[in-house]
Formats: structure tokens, sequence, C-alpha cells
């Protein structure tokens, strides 16, 4: 009896372990068999979709060009002399006017106090060769002669312009004095000190002393093909052309402006033509010599059909788009394209807005294939999932499984006692019983 309930166990186990391993098994295999059956074989095909527009298009020009100052200025000495003073900070906003140096002024104030004497002198002179004059003339040609009113005529007209001579001169010392008080030509920002202070500076010198620049307003002058000149030569003379400063990778937009002018002439070597845009430079994030893209707004496209660029396919009978149907599958229709860029696609003939336009998903598809469709923003499975009936399959199997090893545990022996009647125990127990049954049958014989 014990030996029979131990062989039920051994069955019940191996039971166990055959629902178990038929479990794990068959999962894979159908759900290899579902993926065989997938998209593109015999299922729909999962693709992204999005909806075509109607939408205002802006048309822009982009090219590369470099960053002026409106005004640029290296502020030299004059005259010579040993600098006194620097008055200003370097990368110190200045107005018109501001003084940014003084150059040592006794020499040229000697000079001025020269000139203004010497004009005196002779202003005494011509007043008193006009009193001679007026004097002759009350005399007449009878004390003195014709020939010596002449001759104080002549020398009064002399000292005269020697007095407008002495005029000059005291400007021009006056001009060189105010040579040594070095003001900013206008407004803008200094940049490093050339010369430091103590310093003997010459007229003419190439350093300077310091460079001024204007930053506030700045300039742009950038390049665009000489293809583009007639749209550019209508666009702008139908009014004011804006133009936009984006940063060398096109990511970020730095300031807003305008163009100012087209070049009157086209480069013969590259082929293109130069415009200089302006920018009020608020926030400074434009700075001279820094190389910029610009986007130059020329056109608007009022009302025209816009799809997602990444929905256009090309192939070699032209540009196509696959539009989703009502009923869930694709039709491949040949589209013209009469503007695209990195986000959009202005389709001018096959395509009406409001349509579905497949975006991404192209590997298995194809004319009138069916699609199963999301708009992109839910997660996609990662695998194929497994057909309804494959799933309840999968489901019946494992609660199968699941009762017979409930039965089992409920049928077989504890732990404790399956230990207990082990075949090596039971053998022994019999052997013993035969020993007692001869030693009893040999007492009483």
């Amino acid at each position: 009896m014990t030996l029979l309930r131990w062989v039920s166990t051994i069955v019940i186990i191996g039971a166990m372990a055959g629902g178990v391993y038929y479990m794990m098994q068959g999962a894979p295999s159908e759900s290899a068999s579902s993926r065989r059956r997938g998209p593109g074989m015999g299922g729909p095909v999962a693709v992204i979709a999005k909806t075509a527009d109607k939408a205002d298009v802006p048309v822009y020009f982009e090219g590369v060009g470099s960053v002026k100052a409106l005004n640029t200025a290296t502020v030299r000495a004059q005259v010579d002399g040993r600098l006194l003073s620097v008055n200003f900070k370097e990368g110190q906003d200045v107005k018109r006017g501001d003084v940014l140096a003084k150059i040592d002024p006794v020499t040229y104030q000697a000079q001025l106090d020269q000139a203004i004497a010497k004009k005196a002198l002779d202003e005494a002179l011509l007043a008193n060769s006009k009193k001679d004059l007026e004097r002759f003339k009350k005399v007449g040609t009878l004390a003195i002669s014709q020939q010596q009113i002449d001759t104080q005529t002549a020398l009064i007209a002399q000292q005269e312009a020697q007095v407008k001579s002495d005029i000059a001169s005291i400007e021009n010392a006056s001009a060189i004095l105010g040579y040594t008080t070095i003001v900013a030509p206008f407004d803008g920002r200094t940049g490093i000190r050339l010369v430091d202070e103590g310093n003997l500076v010459r007229a003419g010198e190439t350093g300077g002393i310091v460079v001024i620049t204007q930053v506030q307003p700045i300039t742009v002058v950038f390049t665009l093909p000489q293809q583009l000149l007639p749209t550019l030569a209508k666009s702008s003379s139908e009014g004011v052309l804006t133009a936009y400063a984006l940063s060398t990778d096109g990511q970020d937009e730095l300031d807003t402006g305008t163009l100012k002018v087209i070049d009157n002439q086209v480069d013969q070597q590259t082929g293109t033509i130069r415009l200089k845009a302006e920018f009020p430079n608020a926030k400074r994030q434009l700075w001279p010599g820094q190389f910029v893209n610009v986007r130059l707004l020329v056109d608007t496209l009022k009302g025209v059909t816009v799809a997602p660029a990444e929905s256009v396919q090309r192939g070699p009978d032209g540009t196509y788009v696959y539009v989703v149907s009502a009923n869930d599958t694709v039709e491949m229709r040949q589209v013209t394209i009469s503007r695209q860029d990195e986000k959009h696609a202005v389709i001018a003939e096959g395509l009406t807005a409001g349509e579905k336009v497949v975006t991404s998903g192209f590997g298995r598809l194809k004319d009138g294939a069916a699609v199963s469709v999301t708009d992109g923003n839910a997660a996609q499975p990662r695998g194929p999932a497994l057909s309804k009936k494959s799933a309840e399959g999968k489901n019946a199997r494992a609660d199968a499984t699941s009762s017979g090893v409930r039965e089992a545990q409920a049928s077989a022996p504890p732990a404790k006692e399956a230990a207990l009647v082990s075949p090596a125990a039971d053998s022994d127990k019999n052997s013993g019983k035969h020993r007692r049954s001869r030693r009893e049958d040999g007492a009483s014989q």
C-alpha cells in the first residue's frame, strides 16, 4: 500500500512538471507564429499620421553673414605730447563729446597766446595808420602830395590784411590746443586701451589710443545667390523687408531688424550679392566680427495646403505621399511641391486640407495596405501583440495547469509521511517481521 502511494506521488509530480513545461513552451511558439503573421503579412501596418492644413506660409531667404559695427573709429592723437590722463575705462559706454584723454597743452597754449598778441599789435598799427590818413585828407594837397595820401591808404589795406591773418592764426592755434583734449566722436563702446598714461604720443601713429565701436544699433552684412536678386528687388520695392539674425546653428533668434541696402553689383567670382541689415541690438547679442545666419522674410503665401515635411517621399516618378482613407487603408498619391523646409511642405497639387498623410512607418507600407493609425503621442508596443485566440488559449492552459497543481497538492501525502515510507525503510520492516515470526515458531516447538 505504501509503495502504491509513493508511485502515485511521483506520477502527480511528473504531471505538474509537464504542465509547466507545456505552458512555457507553448507561448513563445504561438507568439512567434503571431509575429510571422504580423503587420505587412496579415495584420495592419502601424503608422503615424498627421493632417494636412491650410495656413499662411512665410517665404524666407537665408544667408550667412558677419556682424559689423555701425560706426568704428580708432582714436588717435592729432598733436605730439605727453599723455597727461586717460579718462575712460576699458569696455565703457561713452557718449559723443565725452573726454577720453588729455595731452600736455603747455606748448600749444603758448602758441595761441603769441597769435593773440600779434593780432593786438597789428590792430594798433592799423588804428594809427587810419588816423594819419584822416589828417592827410584834412590838410589836403596844399601841405602834402597826393602820393603820400595814396601810400597811406595802401598801408592801411596791408595792415587790415595782417589783422585778418592774425585772426586765422588764432583760430589755428585754438584748434591745435583743442586737439590736446581727445573726445569721443560718437556714442559707442570703448575697447582695450592701446597706450597708457604718461607715454609720449605723436600725431599720425597707427596704433592710436583706443578703438570705439557703435554697437547699438548694429549691422550685419550677408550674401545671397544672384538668382534671388529679381525676387529681392521686387520685394524690397514693395516695402521694408524684415530680417532675423540667428545663431550659427540656426536654433536661437538673436535679434530682429530690417534690410537697409542691396549692393549695387554682383560679385563675379562667387556669383553672390551682398546685403546689409540693421538691428537695434537692445540685448547686445550681436557683436562686431561675429558670424550669424540671416533669415530674410521676402513673401507670405496665403491660404496654401501644408503637410509635414517628413510625409513627402521621393521615387522614380517624383514626389508622393501616403494618404490614409476612411477605412484605414493608404493610397499612394503623387503631389507637386512648391516650397519645402525642414518642417513643412507646401503642396501645390495632389492633396487637400483635412486629409491625413503618413509621417512614419513607411518600411512595410504599400498602396492599398491596411494600417493602424496613431498620432505619435502614445507609446508604441515594442513587439507584435498576441492574437485574441492565442491569448485565450494561453489563459486556458494556464488555468488547467494551475488546477492540476492544486489537485496534486491535495492528493499528495505530507512531506513528513513521504520521508517515512521510503523503499529502504519498508524492506527493513518486512525482514524484521520475518525474524520475529521464526523466533516465535522455535519457542513454541
